[in-house]
């Protein structure tokens, strides 16, 4: 991490990975409260029972409240393909952001940084870097739509579908097959346009179902660590 300066603020609220496993995804959120300061009292206090890996602020600075080789409490209910105890093998990363503003410039540098640092040290494929809503349709929103993710992935640190068309009955199977877990259908679509789409409307179309089977024919998910 020799480009990156990263402040540790040890929060308790971490225990081990269970089952021995080693990190092999990242998973986004947002802290949708008013200050980096507020949210890492939150991640740091006993009471909540919450934590992340890295805290991003606005202004670029990395902090660092969990090991990575410890389970930090960020990602709650919710799978990715087969993984159900998401907490177990992935890293957590919030973005100090109310939830209703575009991420800061600097946040954004300083986040792309730790990706590639995060994604060469634990040999982590692209698609395997999600947001909360994602892999909790039914419960999560954030990163949100504002979140840049066709920036990450210019960068080889996500990844997002080439465009085409395709018959949309077979959308929601070609989300399965790229990692979203079952949940209803308004909430799987809404977590896909979310960050793929996040202007669109309406029922499922042919671009979104063409969308889906590009992400589904490259990057279908691995039940396995993909770094094993």
């Amino acid at each position: 991490m020799s480009d990156l300066t990263i402040r540790d603020i040890p929060s308790p609220n971490c225990g081990e990975r269970r089952g021995g496993v080693v990190p092999d995804m990242v998973v986004i959120h947002y802290t949708a409260m008013e200050s980096a300061a507020a949210a890492c009292a939150r991640l740091c206090s006993q009471e909540h029972e919450v934590s992340a890996h890295y805290l991003v602020d606005i202004t670029g600075e990395i902090i660092r409240l969990v090991p990575e080789d410890l389970r930090a409490w960020h990602a709650g209910a919710g799978a990715w393909g087969d993984v159900t105890d998401v907490n177990s093998r992935s890293i957590g990363i919030e973005l100090a952001n109310r939830g209703a503003e575009p991420f800061a410039a600097a946040q954004m540098d300083a986040l792309e940084l730790l990706l590639a640092d995060l994604l060469t040290r634990h040999r982590i494929a692209p698609e395997r870097v999600i947001g909360h809503q994602d892999m909790a349709p039914a419960r999560k929103s954030d990163p949100g739509p504002r979140f840049d993710w066709r920036r990450l992935s210019l960068s080889g640190l996500a990844v997002w579908p080439e465009a085409g068309e395709a018959d949309p009955s077979g959308f929601f199977d070609d989300l399965t097959a790229f990692g979203y877990p079952q949940a209803d259908d308004p909430a799987r679509l809404a977590a896909f346009r979310a960050r793929f789409r996040p202007r669109r409307e309406g029922s499922v179309d042919r671009i979104d179902a063409g969308l889906a089977h590009d992400l589904a024919a490259r990057f279908p998910v691995d039940p396995t660590p993909a770094n094993a």
